[in-house]
């Protein structure tokens, strides 16, 4: 049995599910939804990339065989960008071959399909374990600031003191962590804080980002010109 800071790792975290079969996949989704809010999943590999380029994926769940690329190959691929991100292949296959390339790949698991509850629960706990391990849930900026993704909270590491932010502000910086594999547009980022409201001005939004950037370093949020913003850590 993990401990409460697990649950809640798991449920923040973003999880990428692969798979071809539609059936399985809405199966495995709804249990996965369980234990975690956000789940994107994908059909096949060029989806995957897409998802992977536009948002943040902190737990990588994938089926071995699929239409556009084997399973495997596609997690070597992966693996010369990001060593650490905790995986989980599915497999209906128990072969040695299989297992033997698996092993090589630095996995979280390896499930035979169909996968039982039970099994999927003992996975993504590993997963977390993985991601403590490696403070994959602190974020780490230039000027000897953190954040931490679990606790919401800001610290300067030169006095270990909290660096207090707002609602908004941590709304902001939040959705910059989540898509910061992406550029925001303006409009997005005014949309997301604000939705329709009135105070959703061009000065509203530059005085907001401003205050979050002198709290975690000006360089932190990329000005793309005439594109929009990007978290830079």
């Amino acid at each position: 049995m993990k401990n409460a800071e697990h649950i809640k790792i798991l449920n923040s975290l973003n999880i990428l599910y692969i798979e071809d079969e539609e059936k399985i996949k809405e199966n495995v989704k709804s249990t996965l939804k369980l234990f975690c809010e956000n789940i994107f999943d994908a059909s096949n590999i060029k989806e995957a990339n897409g998802l992977l380029y536009k948002y943040r994926i902190d737990i990588i769940i994938s089926d071995i065989n699929l239409p556009d690329k084997n399973g495997i190959e596609f997690i070597k691929e992966l693996r010369r960008i990001d060593k650490k991100i905790p995986i989980i292949i599915l497999s209906a296959y128990t072969n040695k071959d299989y297992l033997l390339e698996a092993t090589k790949l630095k996995l979280a698991d390896y499930l035979t399909k169909p996968i039982d509850f039970k099994s999927l629960h003992s996975a993504l706990y590993k997963c977390v374990d993985e991601i403590l391990e490696n403070s994959r849930y602190i974020i780490s900026f230039n000027n000897n600031i953190e954040f931490n993704v679990l606790h919401k909270k800001l610290i300067c590491k030169e006095d270990n003191k909290e660096i207090l932010l707002t609602f908004k502000e941590l709304m902001l910086l939040e959705y910059l962590i989540k898509n910061s594999n992406r550029i925001l547009s303006v409009e997005e980022l005014k949309n997301y804080i604000w939705g329709n409201e009135y105070e959703a001005t061009e000065s509203a939004f530059k005085n907001l980002l401003n205050k979050l950037r002198s709290k975690i370093g000006k360089e932190s949020i990329l000005n793309i010109s005439g594109v929009g913003y990007r978290l830079n850590y």
